[in-house]
Formats: C-alpha cells, structure tokens, sequence
C-alpha cells in the first residue's frame, strides 16, 4: 500500500506524529508550510492563530507538489487550533481536490481536539475515511508513551 502523510505543524508536533508514520509505514511525507515563515512566541501565537481559524483565513503556502492518484492511503494532519483544524491545511483543501481515496486522519493538542474530525470530514466528501486519531502534545513529558501510540496506531493503518 502506497501512503503519502500530509501534514501542517507549527510548533513541531504534527511534524514529530507524521515522522513516525512516515518510518512505521515506509510512507512519504508532504509538509505544507506557510509563505510567511514568521515564527510567532506566546500569547501572540495564540492571537494570531486564533484570529486566522475565526476569519476563516486561508494562508499562502508554499509551493508543494503530489500526485495523489498514486496513493493507496492519504494521512493527513493538523495541529488543533481554537477547536478547529490549522488555517494551512484549509488552504491545501481548498487548492487540492483529492477524490476516491482512503483517508485517516490525525490531530495533535493539548487535550481538547474539538471538531477537527468532523469539520476534515465534511472538507473531504468523496472519500473514505478510514481512521481518525488525536494525540496530546506528542513531544511533551509523556513523549515515549506518545509515539508507542502513534506507532501502533500506523500498523493499524498498514491493516487497512
């Protein structure tokens, strides 16, 4: 099974869960990052994140290439923010039409995932999802417990 994990993180969580995904499943890796590069610290990450999620911000990103009809599986993920998924990832659905493909999807957080699921559902008509997990702050002080759960979470995708 060919599998592409597509991802967005800002803080190096996402990134860390799609690493290992990426090693349990020998799959490739697609990270979408933002034209403005800014690194944001403290509260003011939070005001600007926030402030995208609610105006409903579609931010440049930077050019990224994939066919996506050589892919069995498609994983996809996304830090959550303000109980949504990232402003990166709505660009990349509203540039890319994926259709007819097997989809599992993740999150990271910080222990609320809100309505990432149902919201990357209803972006993502027209194919299946096939899985779905949230992980809490993957590189925080639980990070070897953490990436044993994302490691048996990408064998069961390789089941599917």
């Amino acid at each position: 099974m060919k599998t592409l994990v597509v991802y967005f993180s800002y803080t190096g969580n996402c990134g860390l869960v799609a690493g290992v995904i990426k090693n349990s499943l020998g799959a490739e890796t697609l990270e979408l990052k933002l034209e403005d590069d800014k690194e944001r610290k403290g509260l003011a990450k939070y005001f600007w994140g926030g402030k995208q999620v609610f105006s409903h911000a579609k931010p440049p990103l930077k050019p990224y290439k994939a066919d996506w009809e050589q892919y069995d599986l498609i994983v996809i993920g996304s830090p959550v923010w303000a109980g949504s998924f990232s402003p990166a990832l709505a660009t990349f659905l509203d540039q890319t039409k994926i259709s007819g493909k097997k989809i599992a999807l993740f999150c990271c957080h910080r222990g609320g995932k809100g309505r990432v699921f149902d919201q990357l559902k209803a972006a993502l008509t027209g194919n299946t999802v096939v899985a779905e997990r949230g992980f809490i702050i993957p590189s925080g002080a639980n990070r070897g417990e953490a990436l044993e759960n994302v490691r048996a979470w990408a064998q069961s995708l390789s089941k599917i």
